[in-house]
């Protein structure tokens, strides 16, 4: 407004506001953004620009790519990283998915081993050593929440067992004749951890794990 000398009263006129409406704004009382377009637009500048996103207040600046039309130009999924507290060891209380940040993969890559769509992938961290050697404690995981049917025997899965939440492998057990049978809960490193088994409504599968990662 002041390079382009502007008051508040003309600012509304050719945005198509009241000037009420651009004096509680410029106060800080607002940031309604129903009129930032027409708004940036009598400003020479783009709604990015005054939104912060970008530095540059050039009209004709050419908008910013974002990280996820990114992610698909170089054939990339960006994989929530979730704050679960699983726990490889005698499990862990999560009452709520915090979201750290995201994390990069190839799409192609990963298409062979999910079963769903990549909005039903996610990261986690395990936690323990009850699946040493196959997992040490802080490797990240991929969870595929489109794989909840058990059955292939033994393979590793992202679980709750009442409150606790733990990546185990998990052995189905044949059913009575009167109904499913129950499930055989396995860490790796037997010796720490024993098995323990879970009956129906016990345990709710996340997702299957699909991919292990670890620093070296």
């Amino acid at each position: 407004m002041s390079e382009l000398r502007l008051s508040q009263s003309e600012l509304a006129r050719l945005s198509h506001l009241r000037q009420p409406s651009i004096g509680r704004i410029i106060a800080g009382e607002t940031r309604e953004t129903g009129k930032l377009t027409e708004i940036a637009k009598a400003l020479q500048t783009t709604p990015a620009y005054l939104t912060g996103e970008t530095d540059n207040p050039d009209a004709n600046a050419p908008a910013l790519p974002t990280p996820e039309l990114l992610a698909e130009q170089l054939g990339l999924a960006l994989l929530p990283e979730l704050e679960l507290g699983y726990s490889m060891g005698g499990g862990s209380v999560f009452t709520e998915y915090e979201q750290k940040g995201v994390v990069p993969f190839q799409r192609d890559w990963l298409k062979p081993k999910m079963k769903g769509s990549f909005a039903e992938l996610f990261v986690a961290r395990g936690e323990g050593d009850s699946m040493q050697p196959t997992m040490m404690d802080g490797d990240i995981v991929v969870i595929d929440t489109a794989q909840k049917d058990v059955r292939q025997q033994d393979r590793i899965w992202a679980l709750s067992y009442g409150d606790l939440g733990m990546i185990k492998r998990v052995r189905k057990l044949p059913g009575d004749g009167e109904g499913a049978g129950g499930y055989d809960i396995l860490s790796d490193n037997h010796e720490a951890v024993a098995p323990f088994r879970a009956y129906d409504g016990e345990m709710h599968i996340v997702g299957r794990v699909i991919w292990i990662g670890r620093w070296m």
